[in-house]
């Protein structure tokens, strides 16, 4: 996506004058920033919209994955990040953002809009691993499923592959349920 169609509240117009460029009908929201009413949201459309808040060395992961590669029409209130490089990092964190210390493997990972994402099937199976702990996943889970229909069976043979995994039982359940929707 060109960055001329792009628009950073505080960057060329104010968070103001965004807000009645949108009334208007001019622009809408498309994660923390805005374009054209008329423009295609895309994933990369979405990355960039929130590209502000996945630093170097991260990748958005989680329900914000799941939202950038299509899944459901709002961005999640609080976005996640995982970090995709070998060494630590000290990632600037806020009531909007969850920073997960897991890494995320190279091969885990695409670019999408200059943004680095975690790819469906590890978004999938990140989503299915952590709906122990928050059950809110599950509709994350159900939209990546009718977008990318063979997404949770190929999940469910990684995590079949992984030893000692928190919560695998749980998403294992949820991902054969999934795969079965399909077929």
């Amino acid at each position: 996506m060109h960055p001329a169609f792009l628009y950073v509240p505080g960057d060329r117009l104010s968070q103001p004058e965004l807000s009645a460029a949108r009334i208007d009908g001019h622009v809408v929201e498309v994660g923390d920033a805005y374009v054209p009413a008329d423009f295609i949201e895309g994933p990369d459309v979405r990355a960039s919209g929130i590209a502000a808040l996945v630093q170097p060395g991260t990748a958005a992961s989680g329900p914000t994955a799941a939202w950038i590669h299509g899944a459901g029409d709002a961005a999640p209130a609080v976005h996640h990040v995982k970090r995709c490089v070998e060494r630590r990092i000290r990632a600037v964190t806020s009531s909007r953002l969850v920073f997960h210390d897991t890494m995320v493997p190279p091969s885990d990972v695409q670019l999408i809009g200059g943004v680095r994402v975690s790819t469906p099937v590890r978004t999938m199976l990140d989503l299915a691993t952590t709906l122990h702990r928050d059950p809110r996943v599950l509709i994350w889970m159900d939209r990546l499923a009718l977008v990318f229909p063979d997404v949770p069976e190929a999940a469910a043979d990684t995590l079949r592959g992984m030893n000692r995994v928190p919560g695998s039982r749980a998403g294992s359940a949820v991902l054969e349920r999934l795969a079965l929707k399909k077929r």
